[in-house]
């Protein structure tokens, strides 16, 4: 099957053996090329068995280990005691990968975790957002400024916890290293990511970006200047601004 649609991918995915639902994964990954196959990967998340999810989300290929690390926000949400604790730190290990589809895959089972279950994405994301790696606070950022979840009060006000969190932590690196490739991606993110939590909150969050309109570091104006330019918060700010 090619393009299929979510719920058909779920119904394929379902009725193969472990080894046959990572040969569909491989020949149906979208890869080499320019977009990787999501609507399966998410098919994945939704139906993948437990220990087939631990597997894939260590393999050495990147859409497999993708497929696996945001299937365990599904299983995250369920989790409690030595389990869950196992499962965050296979997560937040994926969320440190040099490979930037794992990344966005945990990200997304940050996002898959939070429909399910606020309250433990509120504490995996403060986790993370307490991290020294800038790719697992990149990960918390990312992660919390997903539109679909911040209809949730605790969400929207995670958004923008993270985000100032976020800005604080590029503010802090050496000037020497923040031209590094870790350093780097999170600075893209929250060149984004300040857009999708203020629209989400403007009464709060109106007033955090115009603080940060008046750092001076040479960064956090490049992530001002980068939200400026996105649609739904140039609206909020209106053309004066």
């Amino acid at each position: 099957m090619t393009g299929g649609t979510r719920a058909a991918w779920r119904r394929e995915l379902t009725d193969l053996t472990d080894d046959e639902v990572v040969a569909l994964l491989g020949t149906h990954s979208g890869l080499p090329g320019p977009r990787a196959n999501l609507t399966l990967l998410a098919a994945f998340g939704d139906v993948a068995r437990e220990p087939l999810v631990r597997r894939l989300a260590g393999d050495g290929d990147e859409y497999l280990a993708a497929c696996g690390t945001a299937a365990l926000g599904r299983l995250l949400a369920d989790a409690s005691g030595p389990r869950h604790d196992e499962l965050v730190d296979v997560l937040t290990a994926r969320a440190d990968d040099e490979r930037w589809r794992v990344r966005e895959g945990a990200a997304m089972a940050v996002q898959r975790l939070g429909a399910a279950h606020p309250a433990a994405t509120v504490a995996l994301v403060r986790r993370w957002l307490a991290d020294p790696r800038p790719l697992v606070v990149r990960a918390a950022v990312a992660g919390a400024c997903e539109p679909a979840l911040l209809a949730v009060p605790e969400l929207r006000a995670l958004a923008l916890e993270a985000c100032a969190r976020g800005t604080d932590v590029l503010r802090a690196v050496p000037a020497g290293e923040r031209r590094t490739p870790d350093v780097r991606t999170l600075r893209q993110a929250l060149g984004y990511c300040w857009s999708v939590a203020v629209a989400a909150d403007p009464e709060r969050g109106l007033a955090a970006f115009a603080a940060l309109e008046r750092d001076d570091d040479a960064d956090v104006a490049w992530v001002v200047r980068e939200n400026r330019g996105k649609r739904r918060l140039a609206v909020l700010l209106g053309p004066d601004v």
